[in-house]
């Protein structure tokens, strides 16, 4: 049986072992406040261009987005999202949990646009009735978006001057972010300079688990270690967070292992469109996904594991194969072969 479902299957890049096994008897103190994370962090701040930038490190990423928009939001304020996002689509309503409405407006290709939200902040002014209504206190993006689609440098400028404009911190979805720098034009120090939080993620993208929170607006970080704390994401054993990106960033690592994902998904992309698959987005990173009948979609689970997205009508369905850092070619050549 083959696997494509997702891009967190295997446990971790072999680099990251062996240095977990080499530190494995080695004593450090706790909750992130060891040399590991100190290392760490000076290189994501290398690489990100910025010296001012606060780094924090959380397990996985329903927790950190749920912690980050906790962490800036007042109370009865609301985060904007596209129809599509993560926070609003697969994380159990976790933001909410936390006291604040994922405020949705319809996304295009997965993405939302500057005049998306100008369009939904003058909407909201406009009601005689909004101090009654869940206030709009910052906007939330992914990048890679959750149909593998990314933000062009214009996209994301335009999006960072409106968000300005209404005082909306932007906050970007990183969980994927070094397929969306592997195959796009945006980079990091470009990132961080058009943003006020967002991070590094590590799970899917070669770490065996954590992620990297970059405030490039160091006031949203005030407090930041004590709710995460009280939000039950302060992890006790921190350096294993630390040990990880430090190894991530060092000699390019994270930047290089990505490309893997982008080739193999290539390859998977290429080879299924000449076989007459549907292409259902297009996408440049990744997740690739295809438009099957029903019998298609039975025949296909028979043989290879794979991501359900929707269902656009009774007949059809949308799936995904998700490449990673570890995916193999001969994989995906066998994966093709059944088509």
């Amino acid at each position: 049986m083959l696997h494509f479902e997702s891009d967190y299957m295997e446990t971790c890049h072999p680099l990251i072992l062996k240095k977990l096994e080499e530190i494995n008897f080695e004593k450090n103190v706790g909750y992130g406040c060891d040399g590991y994370c100190d290392r760490a962090i000076a290189k994501i701040k290398k690489a990100c261009g910025r010296d001012d930038i606060k780094v924090q490190f959380l397990v996985g990423g329903t927790q950190t987005n749920s912690t980050v928009i906790r962490a800036v939001l007042r109370p009865a304020f609301g985060v904007i999202s596209a129809d599509t996002g993560h926070i609003a689509v697969h994380e159990a309503g976790a933001v909410e949990a936390s006291g604040h409405k994922v405020l949705t407006i319809k996304g295009h290709n997965g993405k939302i646009s500057g005049a998306d939200v100008a369009s939904y902040m003058e909407n909201f002014k406009a009601d005689s009735n909004w101090e009654h209504e869940v206030r709009p206190g910052m906007v939330y993006i992914s990048h890679p978006t959750e149909y593998g689609t990314l933000y062009t440098n214009d996209e994301l400028v335009d999006l960072y001057a409106v968000c300005r404009k209404y005082k909306l911190p932007l906050f970007v979805d990183g969980a994927r972010l070094g397929y969306g720098l592997a195959a796009g034009e945006i980079t990091l120090p470009f990132l961080t300079d058009h943003c006020d939080v967002f991070y590094i993620g590590g799970t899917k993208v070669g770490a065996m688990f954590g992620e990297a929170v970059v405030f490039t607006d160091e006031r949203l970080a005030e407090d930041f270690f004590t709710i995460k704390k009280m939000s039950g994401g302060l992890l006790a054993k921190g350096w294993l967070l630390g040990v990880q990106f430090d190894v991530l960033f060092t000699d390019d690592n994270y930047l290089k292992i990505s490309k893997n994902a982008i080739d193999t998904a290539m390859a998977i992309k290429k080879g299924l469109t000449e076989k007459g698959m549907t292409s259902y987005m297009d996408s440049p990173t990744n997740q690739q996904f295809f438009l099957v009948t029903n019998e298609e979609e039975k025949r296909i689970s028979e043989f290879t594991g794979y991501g359900f997205m929707e269902k656009p009508d009774k007949d059809h369905s949308v799936i995904r194969f998700c490449t990673s850092w570890a995916t193999r070619m001969e994989d995906v050549n066998e994966l093709l072969s059944h088509f």
